[in-house]
């Protein structure tokens, strides 16, 4: 009777789910409500089964309702308050997966993530309380990519350092993989490259001994080419992206595979951005209408994540500085939301900048500063500083007149040969005294 009447219930809340969420929440909180099966000992075994199917079904049910409302402190309520219900009847994969369900609804709700950095730490507490080691290790793993995307860089390491050490001991390959990747993008993010490329090497060295899901591939390749990029190889960055981008975007609306906590952000568009940039970054802006042509490419060509790097492309290759900023400030959201299209986007201007200061003093032998900082539309204090930047670095010849506020510009110097033969035939000299002096050691 009672499971005819949960039945009920299920149905009533799922028929108002839309219309009247207020009475679905209220109908799969009873549902969940312990109080509801007393009176039920006498149940065979497959009725409680029957039932805990039901609770199932209403407790996903109900963090979709609260996902939908954006409601993260109503969501964190039903983890919490559901960790009886899953100890007791529900199997330990099962509960994993069912939490680990849960929590990606946060991902969906704006501003949560203090919440959910809350409820993890709870959530780990009782995993470590029930001796459930791979669900707090799948915990865990989720908490390191939270911190990375909080970019709490030290408490991360602090936890992955843990954790490698746990993992290690059980073998689990695939875990291994995803910490290590993830302790690889942390290294990125505080800028230490050599370390960020061990802990991707080890990364790869754990997926190869397993089979290696789509996702947790592409997010390897993914990371491959950023580092490759940061090392400025943009060609072998862009062969993996575009391996990232050809297995994402197969996979997108076909697969069914839980994406895992260190799959890449963004999916398939996210590496047809980077393979744009490293486009930009060879100097061959001209490829892109080509590239964005192409069968995988073309649904994503009319997003406006898109059109900012053609806007950056154009500017580029017109080699105008004025167009570049207003992509920049037009696009701004879109470009300087990457940490890495904006790190190698501000390489870019420094370069563009660097191409206009040049075109425009090449033709004078004694040029105003002021008259330069109005040609490119900079303030003068800026191209000063990068005159003076670009003489030390000794990109042209010149000097800084900051009595006349001029720039006096050098033809290159011709390299005289005379020294360097003059040195040359001062070693032979060397060489004939040295060889006269062993002689006449001999003949004494």
């Amino acid at each position: 009777m009672a499971n005819s009447s949960s039945a009920q219930l299920l149905s009533d809340a799922q028929a108002c789910h839309k219309s009247d969420p207020r009475r679905a929440e209220a109908l799969y909180k009873l549902i969940l409500d312990p109080a509801s099966a007393e009176g039920t000992s006498t149940q065979t075994h497959e009725q409680d089964a029957t039932r805990a199917r039901e609770q199932e079904v209403a407790l996903l049910k109900l963090g979709e309702l609260y996902r939908d409302e954006k409601n993260a402190e109503g969501l964190a309520e039903v983890i919490l308050t559901s960790r009886a219900f899953m100890a007791s009847s529900t199997a330990k994969a099962k509960t994993a997966k069912l939490i680990r369900t849960l929590l990606s609804h946060f991902s969906y709700i704006p501003n949560s993530m203090s919440t959910q950095t809350r409820v993890l730490h709870e959530a780990i507490g009782w995993a470590q309380k029930e001796h459930r080691i791979f669900l707090k290790q799948s915990l865990e793993t989720r908490l390191v990519s939270l911190y990375l995307s909080t970019q709490a860089y030290k408490p991360a390491i602090a936890l992955i350092d843990t954790l490698l050490g746990e993992l290690k001991r059980l073998d689990d390959k695939l875990v291994l993989t995803e910490v290590h990747l993830l302790e690889s993008k942390v290294y990125r993010g505080i800028g230490n490259l050599a370390k960020a490329k061990a802990s991707l090497t080890s990364a790869r060295t754990a997926a190869n001994a397993i089979y290696c899901p789509p996702f947790l591939q592409a997010a390897l390749d993914l990371q491959s080419g950023i580092l490759h990029a940061e090392d400025k190889d943009y060609t072998t960055a862009y062969s993996y992206f575009y391996e990232t981008f050809e297995m994402l975007g197969s996979q997108e609306g076909t697969s069914t595979e839980p994406e895992t906590t260190a799959s890449p952000d963004g999916g398939a568009l996210t590496a047809l951005k980077y393979m744009l940039l490293c486009k930009i970054m060879l100097n061959l802006p001209e490829d892109l209408p080509s590239l964005l042509s192409i069968k995988l490419a073309v649904r994503y060509a009319q997003l406006r994540e898109v059109e900012s790097m053609r806007a950056v492309a154009r500017a580029h290759q017109n080699r105008n500085l004025a167009e570049f900023e207003r992509a920049l400030r037009d696009y701004r959201e879109e470009l300087s939301s990457d940490p890495t299209i904006r790190s190698h986007l501000a390489a870019l201007y420094d370069t563009l900048l660097e191409q206009n200061l040049l075109r425009i003093v090449e033709p004078y032998s004694v040029v105003e500063i002021e008259y330069v900082a109005q040609q490119v539309g900079q303030e003068r204090q800026a191209v000063e500083a990068k005159l003076s930047q670009m003489i030390l670095d000794k990109v042209f010849h010149g000097v800084l007149d900051q009595g006349r506020g001029c720039l006096l510009v050098f033809d290159e110097p011709e390299e005289d040969g005379s020294y360097g033969t003059a040195i040359e035939m001062l070693e032979e000299v060397g060489k004939v005294v040295d060889s006269l002096y062993a002689k006449t050691t001999k003949i004494a």
